[in-house]
């Protein structure tokens, strides 16, 4: 390395002197040839480090390309190094921001030149500043036949050249998929699945049209065996696993996350919040870790069809999970808010709303949204005054609530997931689940199958992770013992009211067996009345006894003439 460090001095000796007034006109040719040489000469030595595959090496090689860049920006081979590198180092935001205009998702954020448009007021500068965001989008390289608006060719000059050049030289065009191949990989692992899954498919057909070209200067015969696929023993030997074939197992892993991402969500949208929360949980529990913003996308939705289906403990760990993964997510602020606020948990509630407050205070600051350009976001700029003012009235009236007393009546039963009036076995069963899921020891688990990337600090996840994990224990363990206590008061209320009701039957046989001679004189009463006269059934006949005593009784005995038949009743 010190020889190298001194060759490097030497040479830039000779430039300067190549730069000196004193020499001829030959001195620009001189300092282009020499500076190619410099670039040839650090691009050479970082193949020399990469090749070893040491972190270090790779780092230092890095810098060696820098270096190279500085003199020649547009050098390709140097960009590709540096980008290979970067992806090699897991350093995949850098690798986002070097090779952004091959991003296809911007096309759909043009909001994003907001900082362009609202530095004037016209009205010309924000329709200029869309028409740059859309001409920054590019899919694909422009080749150099695009420039030519021919709309029919029958002979093409310039694909005469590449076959002829890559029969001669035996190689073709690789028409810079490198980009594609390498911000496709960094995407995935960025969580850009629908970017990746476009940017890797558009790498795979630039590099068969490659191949394709270059066949043409093959024979059908032909066939190249390299020197190290056989041993000495003349034994196949297996050969290492190509570049091609990652990008197909990783083509594969990106539609499997996709399609079971597009199932949740059509799931989520019809209604069915059970089928949504089963096909989220296949990707946030799957055996093969995901991106960390894929992954906080989907605990997101998750939070939302817990939500929606009334289980406000499991909405608020999904919550915790998004935020300990993205501390700027401001839909999982916004959402953790309202299921606080649903419950009457007013305090944590105003906690967040005041958090959300402060991010979009920094957002007006700062003329920008959080984050690079790239990353998808879920508001867009111009919406955050609105939701600003609408977020200080809310905050206001939730001071106004804590200030008048309203903080002691939190409905513990929607946080359990109870209805009023359970049993003790109900609240036993609910807890044990809750509490088997929410521990403290458990909510950091998550993060194992999580893909991490290198600019993130993984105890800061962790910390924040069993921070959010622990106040939910808590506040779960506080509601049991607020709805065990409601249970026990009913069942003491229950067990007096059935004291109260056998004392009132035990009083009421007390008096029966208290009062025997009033009961035995009124049977000797109704004795007397059946010895006395006949019996008379039913109403008629007893009102014509009532006639005739009636009679005896004033002394009236002549004997009245009736027809027996008409007395039968």
């Amino acid at each position: 390395m010190r020889d190298h460090l001194l060759s490097t001095t030497t040479t830039t000796m000779a430039v300067s002197v190549s730069l000196s007034p004193s020499h001829g006109c030959v001195e620009k040719k001189h300092w282009w040839i020499t500076t190619r040489k410099i670039v040839d000469k650090y691009v050479k030595d970082a193949r020399t480090l990469i090749s070893s595959h040491e972190t270090s090496d790779v780092t230092a090689a890095l810098n060696l390309i820098d270096a190279a860049l500085a003199l020649s920006p547009r050098f390709e081979q140097a960009l590709e190094l540096k980008a290979r590198s970067l992806l090699y180092l897991r350093r995949y935001t850098d690798v986002a921001d070097m090779l952004q205009d091959y991003i296809p998702s911007l096309k759909m954020c043009s909001d994003n030149d907001f900082s362009i448009s609202s530095s004037s007021s016209s009205v010309s500068s924000d329709g200029n500043s869309q028409q740059l965001s859309r001409e920054r989008v590019k899919l694909l390289a422009d080749s150099p036949d695009d420039c030519e608006t021919a709309s029919f060719k029958c002979f093409s000059v310039s694909d005469l050249k590449k076959k002829v050049r890559a029969s001669i030289g035996k190689h073709s065009d690789k028409e810079g998929q490198w980009r594609y191949l390498v911000l496709g990989q960094a995407c995935c692992h960025l969580g850009l699945m629908e970017d990746a899954m476009a940017l890797l498919q558009t790498g795979k057909r630039l590099a068969s049209a490659a191949f394709r070209r270059q066949s043409f200067s093959f024979s059908g015969d032909n066939f190249f065996f390299p020197s190290d696929t056989f041993t000495d023993g003349n034994q196949p030997q297996t050969p290492p696993r190509t570049e091609s074939e990652d990008i197909c197992h990783l083509l594969s892993h990106i539609k499997l996350l996709l399609r079971r991402k597009t199932a949740a969500i059509a799931a989520l949208e019809a209604g069915l919040y059970t089928e949504a929360i089963r096909h989220f949980s296949k990707i946030v529990d799957g055996r093969r870790a995901a991106p960390q913003g894929f992954l906080a996308e989907c605990y997101m939705h998750r939070a939302g069809a817990y939500q929606s289906s009334g289980r406000v403990a499991e909405a608020i760990a999904d919550c915790n999970r998004t935020l300990a993964l993205d501390p700027t997510c401001m839909e999982a602020l916004s959402t953790r808010a309202s299921l606080f606020e649903s419950i009457r948990c007013l305090p944590d509630s105003l906690h967040d709303l005041e958090h959300l407050k402060l991010l979009y205070n920094s957002i007006l600051r700062d003329r920008k949204l959080a984050g690079p350009v790239w990353k998808r976001q879920s508001i867009r700029y111009r919406e955050i005054p609105g939701r600003l003012c609408s977020l200080a009235t809310k905050s206001q009236e939730l001071k106004q609530k804590i200030a008048s007393g309203e903080t002691g009546n939190v409905d513990y039963y929607a946080l359990i997931g109870l209805r009023r009036g359970c049993s003790r076995s109900e609240l036993d069963r609910a807890h044990l689940l809750l509490t088997l899921r929410h521990k403290p020891d458990m909510s950091t688990s998550f993060i194992d199958r999580c893909e991490l990337t290198g600019e993130l600090d993984v105890d800061s996840i962790r910390d924040r992770a069993k921070m959010s994990g622990l106040l939910l224990y808590r506040l779960i363990q506080r509601g049991y013992t607020n709805v065990m206590g409601t249970i026990l008061d009913e069942e003491i209320a229950e067990i007096e009211r059935k004291k109260a009701s056998a004392a009132l039957q035990q009083e009421m046989q007390m008096q029966q067996h208290q009062d025997p001679v009033k009961i035995t004189s009124n049977e000797a009463h109704k004795c007397e009345m059946q010895k006395s006269g006949p019996v008379y059934q039913g109403v008629f006949c007893r009102d014509i006894a009532v006639v005739g005593n009636l009679l005896s009784q004033s002394g009236f005995n002549h004997p009245i003439p009736v027809k027996y038949e008409a007395l039968s009743c």
